[in-house]
């Protein structure tokens, strides 16, 4: 196994709420794979997310152009392509050196790209936990648990 990735959605978290949960898991960045990096919550949007996530000592990286979401064709299509295969290698080189969650607006994982970024990454032989809230997390494969 390479090493563990997390998901986790901002939905319409607080900005304390979300950082919580970075926290609780101890990540150290946060790959922003949303396509349209906006969003109705002032926090969440590209340039003030970055801003608090820096100040909260979070790094924050942007991947949505390579790995966002609302692909002409379908997602699983897009994931043949060099373009999806570059993000994937970004992506794996940043989850190497550090706790890494990947992150976009869907709060519930099996609603959301990240599920087909998952499975992507589990075939190249990373664990993959999405957190859904601060009691449970989700792993393929396994019963939903309180504990990463």
């Amino acid at each position: 196994m390479k090493g563990l990735i997390y998901t986790l959605g901002t939905g319409t978290r607080s900005f304390a709420e979300f950082i919580a949960l970075v926290r609780g898991h101890r990540l150290e960045s946060v790959a922003d794979v949303r396509r349209f990096p906006s969003s109705r919550l002032e926090h969440f949007r590209r340039q003030a997310f970055s801003e608090l996530l820096t100040a909260a000592g979070c790094n924050y990286v942007y991947l949505g152009a390579e790995l966002g979401g609302y692909r002409k064709g379908g997602y699983p299509a897009y994931m043949e392509t060099g373009e999806f295969q570059r993000g994937i290698a970004q992506l794996e080189g940043l989850a190497s050196t550090s706790r890494t969650a990947i992150v976009c607006a869907e709060r519930l994982p099996w609603r959301c790209h990240r599920r087909f970024i998952g499975r992507a990454l589990q075939g190249r032989g990373w664990r993959v936990v999405h957190i859904v809230d601060d009691k449970r997390v989700w792993e393929p494969g396994q019963p939903a648990s309180q504990e990463a």
